[in-house]
């Protein structure tokens, strides 16, 4: 079993930052992926960023390629995405999302675990 809790959403003006993190607990290890979504309000949740356990290999959304950055420091079982150029249409709960999977993926229902989300809102 597997839990994730993310941290580190808030509000910000429009063109800041924010660095979410998605500390797991339980059974992680090398052959794991793990990713962040977002859902807005009255939205579908969308893929934004995916990265396998060793980093070799990260997807972006193009919504996001160039301002977002996902890392992950496997010593302490955390991954981050790092938010710079932030735009209101940006704002969502953002998840992390971990999964058993041989590549990342920027479908949902790849992954088995999931966060219980972080609020971020940027601000016009």
């Amino acid at each position: 079993q597997v839990q994730l809790v993310e941290s580190g959403g808030g509000l910000v003006q429009a063109g800041g930052s924010l660095r979410l993190s998605c500390a797991a607990s339980g059974s992680i290890f090398s052959g794991y992926v793990m990713g962040w979504f977002r859902q807005a309000p009255g939205k579908e949740r969308e893929f934004v960023a995916a990265t396998s356990w060793s980093g070799d290999t990260i997807y972006y959304a193009d919504s996001v390629k160039g301002r977002f950055t996902i890392s992950g420091d496997n010593a302490k079982n955390t991954v981050y995405l790092q938010m710079n150029s932030l735009k209101p249409e940006d704002t969502a709960v953002y998840y992390c999302a971990v999964g058993w999977s041989s590549r990342p993926s920027s479908r949902p229902e790849m992954y088995d675990y999931w966060g219980q989300g972080t609020q971020v809102t940027v601000s016009s």
